[in-house]
């Protein structure tokens, strides 16, 4: 008897323990499955974007930006006949594809053959920057005066050569007085290579909403007119807000797992609408966090205030790239055709040097007025609760995060350590794009600075 009560009872235990087993793999195949949109949507987009935009090796993209996590372990597929990306890992699968001046969607929620059929609105080139002089074009300056060359080439082969401040540094440039001192790409890179901005494209968002301020078009401190937050209290928001990063929407900001910032990424067709259909957590511009989501937003707002497709897309084209020098930039477009303000912007090194030196200049370029006067000050003014660290999509240095550093500094910051530093009271402007996945390869930017301060006078 009492052995065949123990035998019911330990049969119950392996009934118990099988069922505990089976219920966590089963939970771990479910958060697999839910992470699948990110683990292939990511490789997908990047490598179709540093193929078909950036030109770079396949081999070469798999083997630095994207051996990491789960990513490392996809299988990569590039179509040169119909300029796509294909990702697969387990039974997941997206993929990219390459339209001209659109560069790389991500097929989510749409018709690719319905997508290919729309184009990119056909502008005029007017000039050529190889022939034209800089800072519009290519034809190079004479070094700037009371710059320690010797020193500045010595920090440039401790950054580049040597990975000497940390992080692995693409390309490097610095402008002093406006002039090109300083200028340097690892091998596989040139003058001509198209970087992906990240983050910095939040800033060339602010640039955007300065023009539509400029003519006319847009007050940033009115409620902004979206019909989905006509009946509740996100009808308060404004523009300002959503710049400032201070909507009060819901938003989690975290790129290490199944977020907010990673779903409208690589699980959705629409960012913007994603973005503003989040619910108010706090009222509107009294709480700072960082969001990707309340940028596409205000693309999206840009978007439908211009109300036609060709001429929203030249927008960006004419108003600014054209007239700054940046003619090749390519801002990339969802599934949905809107802009990708938070993240997704291609130019060149040059190109984020011409943009830094707009701001260094009161928003005036090549002796043009590109930004309404007073919007460089109004970008520089911190947000309420940001703590000095945040104005309208550039980051501040009024929090002293960088002590060796002037605190009038500001600056784009993306992902994986892209950087347009600029120092007015130094007439100075810092491009740094590379890539530094892990902490132990986190750029020391502070030292950066400081060592290239001290080489010009």
């Amino acid at each position: 008897m009492a052995t065949s009560a123990s035998g019911k009872r330990n049969k119950r235990i392996i009934q118990v323990v099988a069922g505990i087993l089976l219920a966590a793999l089963a939970c771990g195949v479910f958060y697999i499955h839910s992470l699948l949109p990110i683990i292939t949507g990511y490789p997908a987009k990047y490598l179709c974007s540093a193929v078909f935009v950036s030109g770079r090796e396949q081999a070469e993209v798999e083997a630095m930006d994207l051996h990491f996590s789960f990513i490392r372990y996809t299988t990569n597929t590039v179509d040169f006949q119909d300029s796509s990306v294909t990702s697969t890992f387990l039974w997941g699968k997206s993929k990219a594809i390459y339209r001209k001046g659109f560069g790389a969607t991500l097929l989510r929620g749409t018709d690719e053959a319905q997508l290919r059929k729309i184009q990119f609105p056909v502008i005029p080139e007017t000039y050529r920057q190889d022939t034209v002089a800089w800072p519009l074009g290519d034809v190079m300056p004479e070094s700037a005066a009371n710059t320690d060359q010797d020193e500045l080439d010595a920090i440039t082969e401790k950054l580049m050569d040597d990975d000497g401040y940390g992080g692995h540094a693409f390309a490097f440039l610095v402008l002093h007085r406006g002039v090109p001192v300083a200028e340097a790409y690892q091998p596989e890179f040139s003058a001509k290579t198209r970087f992906l901005s990240w983050s910095m494209a939040k800033s060339v968002t602010n640039t955007l909403a300065g023009i539509m301020v400029k003519e006319n078009r847009w007050d940033i401190n009115q409620p902004v007119d979206l019909q989905e937050w006509k009946n509740d209290e996100r009808r308060t928001i404004t523009i300002n807000d959503l710049m400032q990063m201070q909507s009060g929407l819901r938003w989690n900001e975290d790129y290490g797992n199944r977020s907010d910032v990673t779903l409208m990424l690589y699980d959705e067709n629409d960012f913007a609408r994603f973005a503003f259909s989040q619910p108010l957590d706090h009222p509107a511009g009294t709480h700072w966090y960082y969001s990707s989501g309340s940028v596409n937003v205000v693309n999206y707002l840009m978007r439908k205030t211009i109300g036609n497709d060709a001429d929203y897309y030249r927008f960006a084209q004419t108003r600014l790239f054209n007239r700054i020098g940046m003619p090749d930039a390519v801002f990339e477009v969802d599934a949905s055709g809107t802009q990708v303000g938070s993240s997704y912007l291609y130019a060149t090194a040059r190109d984020y040097a011409r943009y830094g030196l707009l701001y260094l200049q009161d928003g005036i370029f090549n002796g043009e007025r590109i930004l309404p006067e007073g919007w460089v000050s109004y970008t520089t003014n911190p947000a309420s609760d940001s703590k000095g660290k945040y104005g309208s999509l550039f980051w501040l240095n009024r929090d002293g995060k960088y002590p060796d550093v002037p605190e009038d500094m500001y600056s784009c910051n993306g992902h994986d350590g892209q950087q347009i530093f600029i120092i007015p009271s130094k007439e100075l402007v810092v491009v740094v794009l590379g890539y530094s996945p892990k902490p132990d390869r986190v750029m020391d930017f502070n030292k950066l600075l400081g060592d290239i301060l001290a080489a010009i006078q």
